[in-house]
């Protein structure tokens, strides 16, 4: 399991799944050339759902701007910041508690260099950091949305408390509405104060990990924990809702969230039907289907897969309790599972492992950019599971399960052919400097 800075979520993956269909899907080429611009909102009803994580811009030191200079601005609807903070009060905050940072979030000046308008931040402005540059990025791509991400695996503690009673859910949706859509920002020196955020965020994502059923060590779980979401759920868009119909020209506030693929987890916590009703589309796990911290190499995000999780399978459990195709948006991983000390021969894959692999921020875990990099290396060989949609390397030690460009691109035109909602990726700052991985998306999308 890793960190938040690091990924998304863990689960364990040892239980058996429903049967993935087994199919064949025409091969496809590899996205390195670029694609043509298009503007952002573009005709194509199909989410292109991005994650922009907050920790990004320091060690990784992938800015907002990288976004415009990669093109890959231009091939998304929607920006999820990741995330927001439920504090232990059960309100969204911003400040002192694990995981808050409004130094990236408004208060850090971002130079000229570092801009999306090529203007370095002044000292009296309102608002800096990340949430200005997302400001300035809307600006050049008119029908791109940003969406607030409260939560996320390790940030997930505290919504089972907040949302015990009627008063909680009001009070915390409330406190989300004013933070992130109003923009009623803590002030900060010059930074900050009432509408300082104002237009930077079109929507909610929650991503709770995960109500009923468990998620990072130390969250509280209660059977209630399913019908109060769905309450949660109604909340949000109500109080959405009442607020877009305020404004002197009416908006429509989207709200969606992050689910997931293990059907036990699905029963736990989600009414599927009745909140399915509220949301504008729901993010489905991809990935991490098995993880390097696990004794046995596997696949993390198979298109299909036997007795195992996959995208089809997940797709199907949620589809068979009540989702509308249209809005699932699946899941893609722009980041790699590895393990070390694989013994058996032949593929590496279905062996036993000494642990997780050797990588640049957290063991067993690598961005595409670096996984491109050892496959282009000549130490590791490239295999691919054709009929079952995935790919891996392994150099008979160390093997890495990830998606790279032709992976997707099938799993894109998976989306289209059966009329799903779009797909979704963790992360953007995975991808290389010219979005490689986004084009291979956004080419299988748009395919006719």
């Amino acid at each position: 399991m890793r960190p938040r800075a690091m990924t998304k979520l863990t689960f364990g993956a040892a239980a058996a799944a429903t049967l993935g269909l087994l199919a064949t899907l025409a091969p496809t080429a590899d996205a390195h050339q670029p694609s043509g611009h298009r503007p952002s909102g573009h005709t194509s009803d199909l989410k292109r759902v991005g994650y922009f994580t907050q920790w990004g811009i320091y060690g990784r030191n992938f800015q907002v701007k990288d976004l415009e200079t990669s093109g890959t601005a231009a091939k998304l609807s929607h920006i999820n910041y990741a995330f927001g903070v439920i504090g232990p009060d059960g309100k969204c905050l911003m400040g002192n508690a694990p995981g808050s940072d409004p130094w990236a979030d408004y208060v850090r000046p971002v130079d000229a260099a570092t801009s999306v308008d090529g203007v370095g931040d002044t000292a009296d402005q309102r608002l800096a950091g990340n949430f200005n540059e997302l400001r300035e990025l809307k600006a050049k791509h008119p029908g791109l949305k940003v969406m607030i991400s409260l939560g996320g695996w390790s940030g997930s503690a505290h919504f089972s408390d907040a949302v015990r009673t009627d008063a909680g859910r009001k009070a915390l949706v409330a406190s989300c509405v004013d933070t992130y859509i109003k923009g009623d920002l803590p002030v900060d020196g010059a930074r900050g104060g009432a509408g300082a955020a104002a237009g930077v965020f079109d929507g909610v994502d929650l991503d709770w990990e995960w109500p009923g059923s468990e998620g990072a060590p130390g969250n509280v779980i209660r059977p209630e924990d399913k019908p109060n979401f769905t309450k949660l759920v109604r909340e949000f868009r109500t109080q959405l809702d009442a607020y877009g119909r305020s404004l002197p020209q009416r908006k429509h506030y989207e709200l969606s969230a992050y689910v997931p693929t293990a059907p036990a987890k699905i029963d736990a916590g989600f009414e599927v039907a009745k909140i399915m009703r509220d949301f504008d589309f729901v993010n489905l796990q991809g990935y991490d289907f098995h993880v390097s911290g696990e004794s046995t190499t596997a696949q993390q995000s198979a298109l299909f897969a036997k007795d195992d999780f996959s995208v089809d399978q997940t797709v199907k459990a949620w589809l068979r309790r009540g989702a509308s195709a249209h809005k699932l948006v699946v899941g893609m991983p722009f980041y790699g599972q590895g393990w070390t000390g694989v013994t058996g021969g032949g593929d590496g894959l279905g062996q036993p492992a000494t642990g997780p692999a050797p990588a640049t921020w957290a063991a067993g875990s690598e961005d595409y950019k670096h996984l491109k990099k050892l496959a282009e290396s000549g130490t590791y060989k490239l295999y691919r599971g054709h009929r079952n949609g995935h790919a891996w390397l392994f150099d008979g030690t160390t093997l890495w399960t990830y998606d790279d460009p032709t992976v997707l691109r099938t799993k894109a035109s998976y989306v289209r052919q059966r009329g799903l909602g779009g797909a979704m990726v963790w992360s953007l700052d995975g991808d290389t400097p010219n979005g490689e991985l986004i084009t291979a998306i956004d080419r299988g999308l748009t395919r006719r």
